[in-house]
């Protein structure tokens, strides 16, 4: 079936609304569970596969494992859903749940009373959950899905104390870390004491971390307390803010180690709500190097075909040096937009450009040379339309490209 979408292109930051068309191979989302070893119990967790995904290419996504994963789902899907493209990849998303014994995973260390009162749960049980994640959940999600190493955890709140302990002490695992208003203050800020030890000593090259504060409420009691005035207070009810700000004026501050570091305040978030705007953030900035490089180039009609395959070289390379293994300089989705823009704008020759780089990038996409074929009707070349056709049928036998061949062909009668 042939879908069609208006992609979102703006001239001087992305691009401008376009007309592309997309066959939509494959799109699923599976809800799955393991039995832990290590737990000693079944971990239910859900999988989002791309929408660009088809079980016949060799692609490789990067991954993002999202903890607390079906309550947070929406956020992390909606943010997903609008920026993929040009801020971020096509990604298999993971979402882990912490419905049950979640204080217990995801804290750092065992502690038996938390503000003068006792704990009502077991707690200090992250190595286990570590080990439950490295040799169960991920093996188990590269073995059944074409993943990459590029792998981005996010986490909020205890699961925001877990993501940076990950970072601190496992983090071969990720590449990218979001601690969402995390709980430092955990175990008189046992986690704090860790970072200021180790960011000050260790390299953490390659490596990228992004928090957040919600601020809307700083002290648990006392409104008057802002973040101007914060640092001063030294009360109990302001130590879970405290300390996030304390970590992240010392991440800060540690040039030295590699570390890409960024934080940021949400002053009108409650703890409750600062997830959505965290997620958002939080991806745009860990890919900020995935975006497109002097943008308005491509939307210019000055821009020469030559200088737009140069910026798509240098795009490629861009993505194989972060990434660290080869990927097209552009999604396939864009691809077509761009394709399909210069057709309309009365550029061909950038619009054959952009329809072969997408065969040439995408070979076992029905879409790509679909495309390609409406490229060459609108150049009145039928013969080629026809054979891009019958290519497209020979991946994908639907109806619809049935019915474009009957159609192409009585027209070249």
């Amino acid at each position: 079936m042939k879908k069609h979408l208006f992609y979102l292109l703006f001239i001087g930051s992305t691009f401008t609304h376009y007309l592309y068309s997309q066959t939509i191979e494959f799109q699923a989302e599976i809800n799955d569970s393991i039995y832990s070893n290590t737990l000693n119990e079944y971990r239910n967790f859900w999988v989002k596969l791309p929408e660009n995904y088809n079980p016949d290419n060799k692609d490789d996504y990067p991954v993002i494992y999202l903890l607390d994963g079906f309550s947070l789902k929406n956020n992390l899907e909606i943010v997903y859903e609008n920026y993929w493209g040009h801020y971020l990849p096509h990604m298999i998303l993971v979402g882990i749940s912490n419905s049950e014994n979640r204080t217990r995973d995801l804290t750092t260390s065992q502690i038996k009373m938390s503000r003068g009162t006792a704990m009502d749960s077991e707690t200090g049980g992250a190595e286990d959950f570590i080990n439950f994640i490295e040799k169960e959940l991920i093996p188990h999600i590269d073995n059944k899905y074409p993943t990459s190493s590029f792998r981005t955890l996010i986490g909020h709140s205890y699961a925001g104390l877990f993501t940076i302990n990950m970072l601190l002490n496992h983090n071969s695992l990720f590449k990218n870390f979001i601690a969402i208003d995390p709980s430092i203050e955990w175990d008189n800020q046992n986690i704090l004491k860790q970072a200021k030890i180790k960011l000050k000593e260790q390299n953490f090259d390659g490596k990228s971390l992004f928090i957040s504060l919600a601020a809307e409420q700083l002290h648990m009691q006392n409104e008057k307390i802002t973040m101007e005035n914060i640092i001063d207070d030294k009360s109990e009810f302001s130590l879970f803010s405290r300390s996030i700000i304390e970590f992240s004026n010392f991440a800060s501050s540690q040039k030295q180690n590699g570390l890409n570091f960024l934080w940021k305040v949400y002053p009108e978030d409650l703890h409750g709500t600062v997830p959505l705007p965290s997620i958002r953030d939080g991806l745009v900035f860990l890919f900020n190097w995935y975006q497109f490089k002097s943008p308005q180039s491509y939307n210019n009609p000055e821009t020469s075909v030559e200088e737009l395959t140069e910026l798509l070289k240098a795009q490629e390379e861009i993505y194989a040096t972060n990434f660290g293994y080869s990927v097209p300089p552009m999604v396939e989705e864009v691809f077509n937009g761009y394709g399909y823009m210069n057709m309309h704008m009365g550029q061909p020759k950038k619009a054959y450009l952009f329809f072969k780089m997408n065969i040439d990038y995408y070979p076992n996409s029905a879409n790509a040379y679909d495309s390609m074929a409406d490229y060459y009707l609108s150049e009145h070349d039928h013969e080629n339309a026809l054979k891009m056709v019958k290519k497209a049928f020979e991946i994908n036998n639907s109806d619809y490209y049935k019915e474009r061949l009957d159609t192409i062909s009585s027209k070249n009668k």
